[in-house]
């Protein structure tokens, strides 16, 4: 039965022992030894980025969810991926899932979103991140850029394509993946190292965001407004030393007119939503495009903040307009 999604922390026999053999071929030549092996390994990559799979957003295919280690943070905690992997030969377009949570909670995000994408064909991997009580900003932003590397190391694994990652990003996630895109090589962001593969940069291809914080300073002072004193909270024990949240501000970044890369973005946005304003996410998007960026926006009418986890028609309609977009970005390679 297509579509079905099967749930294991292991995969039968055979489908490891392919994995296996794949992970060897493509991702290592084992463990890099020295600059020549490095320089193949990317070369590979560049390589891909010319041959880059084709989406058909109305292909159907089983699914198969697994979670693996990622890192272990600062905390001492073992941050975990969860792989939503179409069972097919591939090569399959990949992304990287950044859950939300106001930068303080450990909730992968975007589960319909991850599962309803993978049953397309599209690799999505929903990875653990540093929480706030854990560090402050930008540890998250780390954790993000370093999955960025790591999956487009290991996404031939799961028979995925890594040469070409997107993002996806909710609310606190959306925040943390315009940060990542714009400042791909800030050395902050880069502080830990992929031994693996050393070389591969955190350049991704493009982002898909539901209700980024693309003004965090803005939503602060909404929620000062409204009095809800949790999400204030939340906002200082994240930015820290209070500064960073100017300086890690999408918004700011534009207006202050800092050298960044612009990639394709999408934005969704519930109209009734009181957490993150319509009116300064369209400043955003305003911004962005002002800058030379091109950004889609849907506002979707009759929705507030937590919307797309919920069933419904505007769900539905949303997933089909993450499906377009994903298309026209890797099918016009």
């Amino acid at each position: 039965m297509l579509g079905m999604i099967r749930m294991t922390n292991q995969s039968p026999c055979r489908r490891d022992l392919l994995r296996a053999v794949l992970a060897f071929g493509v991702a290592g030549l084992a463990k890099p030894t020295g600059a020549s092996t490095r320089q193949s390994a990317v070369g590979r990559l560049a390589g891909a980025q010319s041959r880059g799979p084709r989406y058909d957003p109305s292909a159907k295919f089983d699914v198969v969810l697994t979670d693996v280690d990622f890192r272990r943070n600062s905390a001492g905690r073992m941050l975990r991926a969860h792989i939503y992997e179409p069972i097919g030969n591939g090569p399959f377009p990949a992304v990287l899932d950044l859950h939300g949570g106001a930068w303080n909670l450990r909730s992968r995000g975007g589960a319909p979103m991850g599962r309803a994408l993978a049953a397309t064909g599209v690799l999505v991997v929903s990875v653990d991140m540093t929480v706030s009580s854990e560090a402050p900003s930008p540890a998250c932003v780390q954790d993000a850029n370093y999955g960025v590397r790591w999956l487009k190391w290991h996404a031939p694994r799961w028979h995925g394509d890594g040469s070409n990652i997107g993002v996806y990003g909710s609310s606190s996630g959306g925040h943390v993946a315009e940060l990542l895109a714009m400042r791909p090589g800030d050395q902050r962001y880069n502080a830990f190292k992929l031994r693996e593969a050393p070389g591969i940069d955190a350049t991704v291809a493009y982002l898909v965001m539901r209700s980024p914080i693309s003004d965090p300073y803005a939503r602060f002072k909404n929620a000062e407004t409204l009095h809800r004193d949790d999400m204030v909270r939340n906002h200082t024990l994240f930015f820290q030393p209070w500064d960073s949240i100017h300086e890690g501000n999408p918004q700011e970044i534009l207006d202050r007119h800092e050298p960044v890369k612009m990639v394709p973005v999408l934005i969704m946005q519930g109209a009734a939503d009181d957490n993150m304003l319509p009116t300064v996410q369209e400043k955003f998007v305003s911004a962005y495009k002002a800058a030379g960026g091109f950004c889609e926006y849907h506002l979707f009418e009759g929705v507030g903040y937590d919307w797309l986890d919920r069933p419904g028609p505007q769900a539905e309609r949303a997933r089909e307009v993450v499906k377009a977009f994903i298309a026209r970005r890797v099918n016009a390679r």
